[in-house]
């Protein structure tokens, strides 16, 4: 069984200290909450374990995050899990 992806109108582009971030809001077309991402200028995604009960507080939560952190910190904090890298056989 396969579900729509819903984005939510409230997604969008700000910029903030001069760095762009892409706020991305969505959720399945079967539930009634909200996931929220922000993509920083890297291509580095942060998304939210808690999910929102409307898009509205999910674009609220990104916005006053990244103003209150500011940017850079916000890149930088501890919201960024890195993924591990492969060991390479080659010394």
């Amino acid at each position: 069984m396969t579900y729509n992806l819903v984005t939510s109108g409230k997604s969008k582009v700000i910029v903030i200290d001069g760095y762009a971030f892409s706020i991305d809001i969505f959720r399945l077309e079967t539930e009634k909450t909200w996931t929220l991402e922000v993509v920083d200028y890297r291509n580095t995604s942060h998304v939210w374990e808690e999910q929102f009960t409307s898009d509205v507080k999910a674009l609220d939560v990104a916005t006053k995050t990244i103003e209150t952190e500011g940017a850079l910190p916000f890149m930088r904090g501890n919201n960024v899990i890195p993924f591990r890298q492969a060991q390479s056989d080659v010394p």
